[in-house]
């Protein structure tokens, strides 16, 4: 059984005193919670604080992006090493909005995802398409493409710190979710590319989120299909609310 993992991506939101009054929220409300793993992503200014907020809970803290090199003339980066010392212990790379507007190209991606496992840190490897990918049956070669760079220098022994977050971009904040037989066709071909690169028993223990305009009204109906193994949370993710109920429904039955 692969236990589910839901991470709410702060993006670019929350002051210090926000983050802090978020998580004091998701720790009282989830930290007795069983059977689900839980990540919250702040800014890089609250990643410490938040991090000491969670000390003494089971809720990980994450990080939104990193540097691949460890140290150098790289202005305004972080490394992993870095976000380590901070607190972290995932580290959500290719995001789509990095991909798509901050020069995260496959190449760069290629380069920080084994980066961050050599740290021992966990990887969240985002993949997915664009509208005019989907609607021009390329989703799958997309995809594939991104994965294929991703996991380039990655082996089996990475297995139990990977996560692959597939969030189809025509979803992200769009209000549009894929259904859960769209998100469920892509989860089971990325496994069978995870198979084909790491082997399948690396492939079966791999979680699969799906990242996309998650919700409370949907989560339930997206965690049920096979191969879908938690979720990558974006504006649900602000919300304590919002987000405990996705966090509940994730749970297995």
């Amino acid at each position: 059984m692969r236990t589910p993992f839901v991470v709410g991506n702060w993006k670019l939101h929350k002051t210090i005193a926000e983050s802090l009054a978020l998580v004091t929220e998701l720790k009282n409300a989830l930290g007795a919670l069983k059977g689900v793993q839980v990540g919250v992503a702040p800014t890089f200014v609250s990643i410490n604080p938040v991090a000491k907020r969670l000390e003494d809970s089971a809720i990980a803290t994450c990080a939104q992006d990193c540097h691949w090199e460890t140290h150098g003339p790289w202005t305004g980066e972080v490394s992993p090493e870095l976000l380590a010392d901070a607190g972290v212990s995932w580290i959500i790379v290719g995001h789509s909005e990095r991909r798509q507007f901050l020069g995260d190209s496959n190449e760069v991606v290629g380069k920080k995802v084994p980066a961050v496992l050599a740290k021992n840190i966990g990887a969240i490897v985002c993949c997915g398409e664009m509208l005019a990918d989907r609607d021009g049956g390329r989703m799958l070669e997309v995809v594939d493409a991104q994965l294929g760079a991703a996991l380039a220098n990655v082996d089996a022994a990475a297995a139990s710190k990977l996560v692959i977050a597939y969030e189809p971009v025509w979803a992200i904040g769009t209000g549009r979710t894929a259904t859960p037989a769209q998100a469920q066709e892509v989860h089971k071909h990325i496994r069978s590319r995870l198979a084909g690169k790491l082997g399948q028993a690396a492939a079966d223990s791999i979680r699969i989120q799906y990242g996309g305009s998650v919700k409370p009204a949907n989560a339930e109906a997206l965690i049920s299909e096979p191969d879908i193994d938690g979720f990558l949370v974006g504006g649900a993710s602000l919300e304590a609310a919002d987000f405990i109920a996705i966090v509940k429904a994730a749970r297995p039955s």
